[in-house]
């Protein structure tokens, strides 16, 4: 990951006089050192913004800097929203405004108009807040005290987001090989993908990847295998399945990194030249940021490596997943996610043993190895991106995620077990009223108030299935949403 940074823009004017301008500066710089101890991301003050050009010159250097992933603006004093006209309409950066103001009460004995005219963030805000509306700009405002925690988190939350922008669009998805014959869902307008969320999508042959993995050398292998000791349990004696898949794991992941690529796909009927179907490989490549992608559908391996971006520590616990059959016991609805072989192991409750067992579809000569685990319990989110043809649809829905209650000990795959809410035969119905895939990016970090912002600042269209949601609802949301982006 970059060292992301995120810029304060104070805005103020002249007509207060140059002790007040030094004084709304001081506390700026003091605000953002402050806030910065707090936050996942540091914030740094640039400017106390009087004219039209100092506005529109950082703003011009902010879409010039890669390390900058948006800006943060507050108004100190009253700022006439007319000078931010040329800036904001110039932006290519996420925006968050900030309403907050230096102190947190109003102080009675002291308080006159000396100091009415210092604090007029209520007043100045809201003449700031004008603007951008009337600019129709996607921004994210945050109200409250700067020095809330309530404040933090959801500012932290917000530059998460922000990130999980930049990551996109730098975003370079390797396809090795094309999408599984006759699926619809994992198509999509790679040029408009392009053109709106910056991913760059593009197929290598399966044959370069043979040719790469012949290059790797039994002392590289040596070393990765002894690293997946350390880090998983070992439940197989088929060392060369488990030495197969780090020669895979080498290939893949030095392929990417010469091309720059962050994320990748691949599908099990096109195999040629491989002995096994990745999957510890593909695992363990996840849990190192990698976005991946099962049968050929690179849109939910780029936004596998995004979520793992926008988490904690800059690779949170979100990885690749598939409903894959239901628990329709009456008080026990539950849906079980897993894949063939490849589900991070940043969702797993303990640690994650390696298994190898014989794969009944696709092209494998040999039994892959793969990480067996149970996913832990919490609140998440399943993430879906679709082409509705003409424009993106992100669908987020609300989990719940529990300890399986059952131990299917004849399951020789990474599994996890949740609630979809607002339970799980209504969520079934509007997930798939919305459109939504059978693979999805589940999160235990990232949230659907996290998603709602990325898709705001990539302007896509956005829906969310939580506790309120009722079929009846979500279809007219969605009738009226078709309108509106026809309309766009």
């Amino acid at each position: 990951m970059k060292k992301y940074e995120f810029w304060f823009v104070v805005g103020s004017q002249f007509l207060y006089g140059p002790e007040v301008l030094k004084t709304v500066e001081q506390r700026a710089q003091e605000m953002a050192a402050e806030l910065s101890k707090a936050l996942p991301y540091p914030l740094v003050y640039k400017v106390t913004a009087k004219t039209n050009k100092e506005i529109s010159d950082v703003v011009k250097e902010a879409n010039y800097r890669d390390e900058c992933a948006g800006i943060v603006t507050w108004c100190h004093t009253f700022s006439p929203s007319k000078m931010w006209i040329n800036g904001l309409a110039s932006l290519q950066k996420p925006y968050c405004h900030l309403a907050t103001q230096y102190n947190k009460e109003i102080p009675n004995d002291e308080i006159d108009m000396d100091f009415m005219n210092l604090n007029q963030a209520a007043h100045g805000d809201r003449e700031h807040g004008f603007i951008a509306a009337r600019l129709r700009m996607p921004r994210k405002v945050i109200a409250g005290y700067w020095q809330d925690e309530k404040v933090h988190k959801r500012l932290g939350d917000w530059m998460k987001a922000a990130v999980g922008v930049a990551v996109s669009k730098e975003m370079k998805v390797m396809r090795f090989g094309d999408n599984m014959r006759e699926v619809a869902v994992t198509e999509g307008d790679k040029v408009e993908v392009q053109a709106k969320l910056g991913w760059q999508v593009n197929t290598w042959a399966v044959g370069d990847l043979v040719k790469e993995m012949n290059a790797v050398t039994d002392a590289e292998i040596d070393a990765l295998y002894n690293e997946y000791l350390k880090s998983y349990d070992l439940n197989t004696g088929n060392t060369a399945a488990i030495r197969y898949q780090a020669r895979e794991e080498i290939a893949i992941k030095r392929m990417m990194d010469r091309e720059g690529c962050r994320a990748f796909s691949n599908t099990f009927q096109d195999l040629y030249g491989m002995e096994q179907l990745p999957g510890l490989a593909s695992q363990h490549l996840m849990a190192q940021g990698y976005g991946y992608g099962g049968e050929g559908d690179w849109k939910v391996s780029a936004m596998t490596a995004i979520l793992k971006a926008m988490g904690e520590g800059g690779n949170g616990a979100s990885g690749f997943m598939e409903d894959y059959t239901y628990h329709l016991v009456e008080g026990q609805e539950y849906s079980l996610g897993a894949h063939m072989l490849e589900v991070c192991p940043s969702l797993a409750s303990d640690t994650p043993r390696i298994e190898t067992h014989h794969l009944g579809i696709g092209m494998n000569e040999k039994d892959p190895a793969r990480l067996v685990f149970e996913g832990k319990a919490g609140k998440g989110i399943v993430v879906s991106l679709i082409d509705m043809g003409g424009r993106l649809r992100l669908i987020v829905q609300d989990i719940e995620a529990v300890k399986p209650i059952m131990p299917m000990p004849n399951l020789p795959v990474a599994r996890v077990m949740w609630r979809a809410l607002p339970d799980l035969t209504t969520g079934v119905e509007c997930w798939i009223t919305a459109g939504g895939a059978h693979h999805t990016v589940l999160s235990y970090d990232v949230t659907a108030e996290q998603m709602r912002d990325w898709a705001r600042m990539m302007d896509i269209e956005y829906v969310h299935i939580g506790a309120d949601t009722t079929p009846e609802k979500l279809e007219e949301e969605l009738l009226i949403k078709d309108l509106v982006w026809k309309l766009k």
